[in-house]
């Protein structure tokens, strides 16, 4: 029974891949066998968060790759950032997943934050000394944030925030969260950011949900009664929220494809590695047609996918990034990763389908990649729109 097995896609190639990102990627690889791999069971049944292993992550300057370097950031492009995703998504999904998080509660500040602002928070968040989340999503305003309802009210020079935020990620374990709010009136233009930190008075964590994968990344309610946040955290004008959870969605989509992709590489090599061990009739079964194809189209499956992610970051980094690009990506990608699991599970037979092999985990993760950062019906109506 294999107990792991390496990558099968080649070395990265093109202008993203200087000797300092192949370095990069190198050091990751060595991380998430020597830190991650040995650990992700024991957190994962326990429901346990890994902080000290995102601290380890931190240092190693792995939460804050595609930011500019003046601020602490890694200074690489996205295209690097993504196969670090991916790196790291095959060893520990759970992990990965709090990295994109992190990486993603940077943005609205990164881009959109006042000069004094970066300078005073964005050192920190991208070395990984502040752990952030984003509170976007409520009870009735998912991907429509067109219809969210938290209000932030100005009283003098700060705002009196109330209202629920759902299914934020780090909930609890954060230090900072960003918090899409109603500073105006109704509709995309009477959104705003705030950056509020985890220990402001009125902002309460409620107990974590109970799911069916990814446990090690606690995700629950925040409830904001009377949470006052001083109006000096708020980022970018006031109205500029929408515009902001757009760029938001953008790349965390991009992230969550970069995670299908590792989710689906490693239940391939798992499954191929069994295939090729596993003896039926005096002969291994991958030498059998029914497993030999089921592979092959689990193996071009992930290739499309990564291809498919590749090109829509490279337009990202070239400044040509599209929301149906995106949304493409993450559409096949998860798609990809929930049917290449699957059949993982399948390849395995009975083993396939019990604790003592990662492969019934992988299929439950899988399932949570298909409807976060928008439902893949979503994706499907931001690429038909695009048309």
């Amino acid at each position: 029974m294999p107990t792991s097995a390496p990558s099968r896609h080649p070395q990265p190639t093109g202008p993203a891949w200087t000797e300092e990102a192949l370095d990069l990627l190198k050091l990751v690889r060595q991380l998430v066998t020597a830190e991650l791999a040995p650990r992700v069971e024991q957190f994962e049944s326990e429901a346990t968060f890994p902080r000290e292993l995102l601290n380890t992550l931190g240092r190693a300057g792995l939460l804050g790759l595609p930011y500019p370097q003046q601020y602490g950031g890694g200074g690489q492009p996205y295209e690097v950032y993504l196969t670090v995703l991916e790196t790291l998504a095959q060893h520990w999904l759970g992990v990965a997943q709090s990295v994109n998080i992190h990486v993603l509660s940077c943005y609205g500040l990164a881009a959109f934050g006042s000069e004094e602002q970066r300078a005073v928070w964005l050192p920190d968040m991208l070395g990984g000394e502040l752990l952030g989340a984003n509170c976007i999503s409520e009870a009735e305003a998912g991907s429509d944030i067109s219809a969210l309802r938290t209000t932030a009210t100005l009283h003098e020079d700060r705002y009196v925030v109330n209202g629920v935020k759902s299914w934020v990620s780090h909930a609890g374990v954060a230090d900072y969260y960003n918090v899409f709010c109603r500073t105006g009136s109704d509709g995309v233009r009477g959104l705003s950011l705030l950056l509020a930190p985890a220990g402001t008075p009125g902002l309460r964590p409620q107990a974590p949900e109970r799911k069916m994968g990814v446990r090690s990344s606690p995700t629950a309610q925040i409830v904001f009664d009377g949470a006052e946040i001083t109006q000096d955290r708020r980022i970018g004008r006031p109205g500029k929220g929408f515009l902001i959870a757009t760029g938001l969605f953008d790349r965390g989509r991009l992230g969550i494809a970069a995670c299908a992709v590792g989710l689906a590489q490693a239940a391939l090599d798992y499954a191929v590695a069994y295939a090729k061990t596993r003896q039926q009739f005096g002969k291994p079964i991958i030498s059998f047609q029914g497993i030999g194809f089921l592979l092959a189209d689990m193996a071009t499956q992930v290739s499309a996918a990564r291809t498919l992610l590749l090109d829509a970051a490279r337009r990202l980094d070239a400044g040509q990034h599209s929301s149906a690009a995106a949304a493409k990506a993450k559409l096949f990608a998860t798609d990809t990763a929930m049917r290449v699991t699957t059949d993982a599970v399948q390849v395995l037979g009975g083993y396939g389908y019990v604790t003592d092999h990662p492969t019934e985990r992988w299929m439950r993760e899988a399932k949570l990649l298909q409807l976060i950062e928008g439902t893949n019906q979503i994706q499907r109506l931001v690429i038909s729109s695009s048309l």
